[in-house]
């Protein structure tokens, strides 16, 4: 199925009510145990810096704060209601100790996130599907790494055709609010497919990384630069 692109930024307040509402448990679950892996070998593995592109409403920054009590944390999202869901969050959890948030997009602010840096790793879930040039995320994580910087980044697949779509939105999205439900299937349908990911990667030189499907409905990269 063709991909059918979607707007780069999701942000009204119907979506951001919608988000707030939802359950990410299990998909958040996935990523946070992929990224302490990741983790788990690095040479600051006790602590470091981590960055989170595209953090939307915060819930999973929050709980990789959690996870990792001794990282400190910077989450970047360009839609200001998203970041103050994403602040309410950090601060109901008492994370602003190692929680920051920022307004910032990419790759227009890159220069104002490397004074942010340097980072021992960078993160990044469900922004991917958004970009008009997937490119975008790849080149920014190149422009923001160090050499032993850790990169992990999970989104959508693509599914093969609308049944399937719907099909996926049906067992995924039961009890959310419609716009959540509309917002899954439009980013279905925006999404890359892993061997569209594999062949981005490969441009960027990082054919050897790592492609997994953990789920039915996601993709995950894992790599270090």
């Amino acid at each position: 199925m063709k991909r059918i692109p979607e707007p780069e930024l999701m942000d009204s307040p119907e979506q951001t009510r919608a988000y707030a509402a939802a359950d990410f448990s299990e998909p958040n679950q996935i990523f946070c145990q992929a990224v302490g892996a990741a983790l788990a070998n690095h040479p600051n593995a006790h602590g470091g810096r981590l960055l989170d592109l595209g953090c939307g409403s915060g819930g999973l920054l929050v709980d990789l704060a959690l996870s990792l009590p001794a990282w400190e944390m910077v989450g970047i999202d360009a839609g200001p209601n998203m970041l103050k869901l994403a602040d309410h969050a950090v601060i109901e959890n008492e994370l602003q100790h190692q929680v920051t948030l920022l307004e910032a997009h990419l790759p227009s602010d890159l220069d104002l996130l490397q004074t942010k840096g340097p980072f021992d790793a960078i993160v990044s879930n469900s922004l991917v599907h958004h970009l008009n040039d997937p490119m975008t995320i790849w080149e920014s994580i190149a422009a923001l790494a160090q050499g032993d910087t850790v990169v992990v980044v999970m989104d959508l697949i693509r599914p093969s055709n609308l049944d399937e779509a719907n099909a996926l939105v049906e067992a995924h999205t039961q009890g959310a609010l419609p716009a959540l439900r509309e917002d899954f299937y439009n980013s279905l349908l925006a999404a890359w497919r892993p061997d569209e990911i594999e062949s981005q990667l490969a441009s960027m030189g990082w054919g050897h990384w790592s492609i997994t499907c953990p789920s039915n409905r996601h993709w995950l990269v894992s790599g270090r630069l």
